[in-house]
């Protein structure tokens, strides 16, 4: 009840981007607590904003096989979103973890478009290290994260070409649908659910711009369960993406697809051969309950 009256009062008030992003600035754990390797990264935004990122190497011994950039959702930060990627090192992958602006130490208050200015920090600085040259690249957005991938790679198409792959997870379609699903959910706010989502601003949402992103593969992960992101979001966006492209529905929460190993095997597999992928069959069809004795 008092979230929903939360969500009322902001969406009166301000009716702007910054509805979208609910950061925390507090890191309760580093990847340490993982038993992984990490470095602090320091990164300029074009506007003077100082962001925050975790490094993640790849696990020693391991041949790195290339670098994944992750874009986590709009709750929290890089501590609370670790979930998402904290596998990859070990399956050879290095990653570079990005903190938005105003999420945990990076400085500045998100908003659309400043945000766009921390994925270009990302990009310019992944461009530059020596760790990442002559390996493949590629974005791993999860829930807002993949919303703001979409919308940026449609419009740099430069940082587009240099990836092998985009892999989303949870992403809405629609800033505003979404809002209004949420709105929908309360008897608080369910008589105003049109009238306040049309507050949200939607010109960004993932579904506008999905279909310029000719020649990138995607791997596009939804959950059946979402209650946060409905499943149809997923289907759109799949619809929408230009091939090559890969839909897989998973079960659990909202952006709670890598917690089960096997849908990160479906990405490790997926990124052996994203023009080639066209399911796994086997994998696909595990049960996610145990059999009955």
């Amino acid at each position: 009840m008092r979230h929903c009256l939360l969500i009322v009062f902001a969406l009166l008030v301000q009716g702007c981007s910054s509805l979208l992003f609910y950061p925390d600035r507090y890191l309760p754990f580093t990847p340490e607590r993982a038993k992984l390797e990490y470095r602090d990264i320091s990164l300029v935004a074009a506007d003077g904003t100082r962001l925050h990122a975790w490094w993640l190497p790849a696990k020693a011994g391991v041949p790195v096989k290339g670098t994944v950039l992750h874009l986590h959702g709009n709750g929290g930060n890089v501590a609370s979103h670790l979930g998402g990627s904290w596998w990859l090192p070990a399956e050879g992958y290095q990653v570079l973890l990005l903190d938005y602006r105003g999420y945990g130490r990076s400085e500045g208050s998100p908003s659309l478009p400043a945000v766009y200015q921390d994925v270009d920090a990302a990009f310019a600085w992944l461009e530059q290290s020596p760790d990442v040259q002559g390996k493949p690249m590629v974005l791993l957005g999860q829930s807002l994260g993949g919303a703001l991938a979409v919308h940026y790679l449609a419009e740099h198409p430069t940082q587009r070409g240099n990836l092998k792959a985009l892999v989303l997870d949870g992403v809405p379609a629609s800033y505003r649908e979404v809002a209004r699903y949420t709105l929908d959910n309360s008897w608080l706010t369910w008589p105003l659910q049109v009238p306040l989502s049309w507050l949200v601003p939607d010109g960004d949402s993932a579904i506008r711009a999905i279909g310029k992103l000719q020649g990138l593969p995607m791997l596009i992960y939804h959950s059946l369960d979402d209650p946060t992101v409905p499943l149809s979001n997923g289907v759109r966006l799949y619809q929408a993406a230009p091939p090559p492209r890969a839909f897989q529905p998973v079960r659990g929460g909202h952006v709670q697809t890598f917690a089960d190993p096997v849908w990160r095997k479906v990405m490790l597999r997926y990124l052996d051969d994203p023009r080639g992928f066209v399911g796994l069959r086997r994998l696909v069809e595990v049960p996610n309950t145990e059999s009955p004795q």
